[in-house]
């Protein structure tokens, strides 16, 4: 017979539910079976309340970390058009280089990681490269 659940262990699963909105990354942080995840957090009073107020938190906080970015992302967005009507640029690096160097910026702009500064660390990173490498380039 398994273990009874703690209301401590209970209350962690839950949190860590709303953290991950996984069964089955839930059920491995905790160490239980994904069914008994999923029998906690159904049988959580106030469950869809949470999971509501948790997606709009995190809605907000996205919204508010990118309002911070905006600068950097306008800067990123301008070096990555100049390179785009540079025929030059286009045939040394390739349209698919710069998509893609483009789309990483993006995606680290807009990641929050759980310390929130690695992905502004590799934006800033990216950003004084990109900056070099179009200086080197008209100089």
């Amino acid at each position: 017979m398994a273990a009874r659940l703690t209301d401590r262990r209970k209350k962690k699963i839950v949190a860590d539910y709303l953290e991950t909105e996984s069964y089955n990354a839930t059920a491995k942080i905790n160490g239980v079976s994904k069914d008994t995840v999923k029998r906690v957090v159904l049988g959580c009073e106030g469950f869809a309340q949470k999971a509501q107020q948790k997606k709009k938190q995190n809605t907000l906080d996205m919204l508010a970390f990118m309002e911070t970015r905006k600068e950097k992302m306008q800067e990123a967005i301008d070096l990555h058009l100049m390179a785009l009507t540079d025929p030059e640029k286009i045939s040394d690096a390739g349209l698919s280089q710069i998509a893609t160097s483009f789309g990483i910026i993006v995606d680290k702009a807009t990641k929050n990681t759980a310390s929130g500064n690695d992905s502004l660390n590799k934006l800033d990173g990216l950003l004084k490269e990109f900056r070099d490498a179009v200086k080197s380039e008209t100089n």
